[in-house]
């Protein structure tokens, strides 16, 4: 299979969404990956992991697409599993209109893969790594040259072209990683743990490049344990905890799931009772408490409620230093579906990372 362009690309899709093996739905819907009641286990003589929990959710096409866990949450098994990387225990998946287990060659035609282990071949240069992998991906010799430059580009990395990849900083490897991946175009994008390790001003180049890369129409699965990361790039969030799927939906619904509401924080000198009395028996405020010179309120729809408790404060003439309001947070959500952190997971990183090394490649 050869792609030259986005022409190309489309023609592509058009072929395999009209592909009637092992098609699920002949009606079909917007949904690129489709994921029915999957489990993965593994076993040896000393314990039994499981590693994916029978889970299912769909994918739609063209979203940037968050599954969030901790280490240990079977994010990666799952990406492995979609990848066919890894045969599921149970259950099945399709990949645009492809079974995982039956049609393996034809999901690996329309997907690109950045695993969270660097798989870049340091003593080559950028230029030899994207043609290395253009030719292993079959791109077309003749649009190849041209598809590289325009990648490079992409990552404003033209003029370390034929510098060794060794020379490079983290942020460049895993952003010349990432359109490593998309060389051949491909319609799905799996992004394990794109910016694990990176400083925050790469992690930013690397969001704006995914952002970039989505506007080509191209769907984004995107496994990361980082909050923000998740907030700033997907349109929809499956937090994923000891294999099971907790919740899945837009983060602005996400955040309904907390009884709390927003978060508002006054800071002052010195508090007067009356003022948190009256605070207090406000219909939205849900609760407000006094520490360490800072009043915390939880209240439903905060914006609304703030002049009214500012009005209190000035009533009584109570000077104010900092104010703040926040909506809640995916951690916040996070730790109140699953009683723990993201960062809280097994010691050493996942049974998800089993055989990791063996990489993403064909």
């Amino acid at each position: 299979m050869r792609l030259s362009n986005p022409a190309e690309r489309s023609g592509l899709e058009a072929d395999a969404m009209r592909h009637p093996k092992n098609k699920r739905d002949p009606s079909s819907d917007d949904s690129i990956i489709r994921i029915e009641h999957l489990s993965k286990i593994f076993q040896d003589k000393k314990r039994t992991v499981i590693a994916v929990d029978d889970v299912t959710f769909d994918v739609k096409r063209g979203e940037i697409f968050g599954l969030l866990g901790p280490n240990g949450a079977g994010k990666s098994t799952l990406i492995r599993i979609l990848t066919t990387l890894l045969r599921p225990s149970s259950g099945t998946a399709f990949v645009g209109p492809y079974e995982i287990t039956k049609d393996p060659e034809q999901i690996r035609r329309i997907i690109g893969v950045c695993p969270q282990n660097s798989t870049l071949d340091t003593e080559l240069t950028a230029y030899d790594n994207l043609e290395f992998y253009g030719k292993l991906e079959d791109v077309d010799d003749r649009i190849l040259p041209d598809r590289i430059w325009e990648l490079l580009q992409m990552v404003g990395l033209t003029d370390r072209a034929y510098m060794k990849v060794q020379t490079f900083s983290g942020g460049m490897k895993r952003k010349l990683e990432i359109v490593r991946a998309f060389i051949h175009r491909p319609l799905i994008l799996f992004l394990d743990e794109p910016t694990i390790g990176l400083d925050p001003e790469s992690r930013r180049e690397v969001w704006q490049q995914i952002e970039t890369l989505n506007a080509e129409n191209t769907t984004i699965i995107l496994t990361t344990h980082y909050m923000d990361e998740a907030e700033k790039l997907c349109g929809r969030i499956a937090f994923v905890n000891q294999g099971r799927l907790i919740s899945l939906d837009t983060m602005d619904n996400l955040r309904l799931l907390l009884p709390e509401g927003d978060l508002i924080e006054i800071g002052f000198d010195q508090m007067d009772e009356r003022v948190m009395s009256e605070i207090r028996a406000f219909d939205l405020v849900i609760s407000a408490e006094v520490k360490d010179q800072r009043l915390f309120i939880s209240a439903r729809r905060g914006s609304t409620v703030l002049p009214a408790i500012l009005a209190v404060f000035e009533r009584y003439s109570v000077p104010l230093i900092t104010i703040a309001i926040r909506s809640p947070s995916l951690e916040d959500v996070f730790i109140h579906l699953t009683g723990k952190n993201l960062s809280d997971g097994l010691p050493g990183g996942d049974a998800d990372h089993k055989g990791k090394g063996r990489g993403y490649g064909r």
